[in-house]
């Protein structure tokens, strides 16, 4: 059975764990229900383009964002180092389940990488007038792709009105272990460059 995260929480992943490689780190989110009439069309509803969510990574080195190629995003769907792989975008947030997924394999992450920051942005939130008020239900959780079990899930609680873009957690190395932590920071980056800066 999976550990429920709450925000600021931290877990060890691989300890006690022997041969927890492979997994697959699930990101999932749905748009607020907003129906028509007047109070649809006064909060934003009923013909509002879709709310357009985009998960990505940052491969850290030294806590420092360091080269374009680390960034992992629908525009670069696999790492140079082939240790991490995002299988594509979702333009909705509609249905059941993860909406964007990643795949990671710990063992081939480079050992000058001490860091993986999962990250949730909105696509051209200025442009559409759109944030993170509009996103109910969003999560992120780690499967052991070996046996398909779920291993941890934080669910974000939060009241992220006006944000644009989200912190979501992290995986980061503790001497010879992986930990992941529970981070949920809503920020006013407008685009992923920008958040990147952060790491800078």
């Amino acid at each position: 059975m999976a550990i429920t995260l709450e925000k600021g929480q931290r877990i060890d992943l691989t300890k006690g764990k022997t041969g927890l490689t492979n997994i697959l780190v699930g990101l999932g989110w749905d748009p607020v229900s907003q129906g028509g009439g007047f109070l649809g069309k006064l909060f934003g509803g009923g013909g509002g383009a879709d709310v357009d969510c985009d998960a990505s990574v940052l491969m850290l080195k030294n806590d420092k964002f360091t080269e374009n190629k680390d960034l992992i995003y629908f525009g670069n769907l696999k790492s140079k180092c082939g240790s991490i792989e995002h299988t594509g975008d979702n333009l909705t947030g509609e249905g059941d389940g993860d909406d964007e997924q990643v795949l990671v394999n710990l063992s081939k992450v480079p050992g000058n990488v001490n860091k993986l920051v999962f990250v949730v942005n909105i696509y051209d939130a200025l442009r559409r007038n759109q944030h993170f008020g509009m996103i109910q239900n969003a999560y992120i959780r780690i499967v052991d792709r070996s046996n398909n079990q779920e291993l941890v899930k934080y669910n974000l609680k939060d009241d992220y009105a006006g944000k644009t873009s989200l912190i979501v957690g992290e995986l980061y190395r503790h001497e010879n272990e992986w930990k992941f932590a529970a981070l949920g920071n809503g920020t006013n980056d407008a685009k992923l460059a920008d958040i990147t800066r952060n790491y800078i």
